[in-house]
């Protein structure tokens, strides 16, 4: 049996059908109803509902699995909380390797999320638990095409003349579904997953407008403004972690380049990992077909 956590997040949605055409025992934990009826119409039979913090949810979560992936609660006060008591339990539960999902240069302590994801990590390596790591450079994340195929403009809330790595969710999970299908070859690796290139903003913004044949407008906006549309319009002030750790995001990446190798991810999956214009291509015939990015 294989608990994944926040099973309905950016990397369960692509995961978790990997993982059940493997033929894996899938458990899903997930925080609200809804996701749990999203999970159990994609054929997860075994759905846990409620908050990691909570220990009597962390129990029935944990409870006769023999892998655990993690992926912690992104831009929340209590992933370190729920990092370090999912990972207590695990090794008092009789789990039999932890995966975890941390981020590329975890070591970099000036963003709030790295040096929780580095505090985890550590925890992990202190628990005697066989582990594996992987450190995913930033997501291609679709929503932030939507802009540019909609109305001609990339949006980014930091330098746009600084450089960053990022890598296609489909490789970190055909990585994950990989390591979990053969635990012990994999243990006690640390991967960084990254894809090909080291991109400014204008740099995406030309390949965007390559593929879709037209203009776009490259434009730097505030930290507040990418926390309203982040957080679906709630007000920022009442979000005052998240907020925080976007600033930290926006001065980080406005003051130095965020770039890795793609050489890790290559040996992985035995091929070039999805370059930036392949994805964008991809999403673009999707999105001009009327299906989702």
């Amino acid at each position: 049996m294989i608990l994944l956590t926040a099973a309905n997040g950016n990397q369960g949605r692509q995961l978790v059908p990997k993982l059940l055409a493997a033929g894996h025992p899938v458990r899903a934990s997930v925080h609200t109803e809804a996701s749990a009826a999203v999970l159990r119409a994609a054929g997860v039979t075994d759905v846990v509902v409620g908050d990691l913090a909570e220990p009597d949810v962390l129990a029935r979560a944990v409870r006769g699995v023999e892998l655990v992936y993690h992926v912690g609660p992104a831009l929340s006060p209590s992933e370190r909380a729920v990092g370090f008591a999912i990972i207590d339990a695990a090794r008092s539960a009789g789990v039999r390797h932890f995966v975890m999902s941390s981020v590329l240069h975890a070591i970099t302590t000036d963003l709030i999320q790295h040096e929780v994801k580095r505090d985890i990590e550590e925890h992990l390596l202190s628990s005697g638990l066989e582990f594996t790591i992987l450190q995913p450079a930033n997501y291609m994340l679709a929503h932030r095409l939507r802009p540019a195929f909609e109305r001609g403009v990339f949006e980014l809330s930091w330098s746009l003349d600084r450089r960053q790595s990022m890598v296609d969710l489909g490789d970190v999970t055909g990585v994950a579904a990989m390591v979990l299908s053969d635990v012990e070859r994999h243990a006690g690796a640390t991967y960084e997953l990254v894809s090909p290139g080291r991109f400014t903003a204008h740099e995406l913004g030309a390949i965007i407008s390559e593929v879709i044949a037209g203009p776009i407008e490259v434009r730097e906006i505030s930290t507040e403004t990418f926390a309203e549309r982040m957080l679906g319009g709630a007000d920022p002030s009442s979000k005052e972690y998240e907020l925080r750790a976007m600033r930290a995001i926006t001065a980080r990446y406005s003051s130095n380049d965020f770039v890795g190798n793609p050489n890790v991810l290559t040996w992985l999956l035995g091929r070039t990992p999805t370059t930036f214009k392949d994805w964008v291509r991809a999403r673009y015939a999707a999105w001009s077909s009327g299906g989702a990015l």
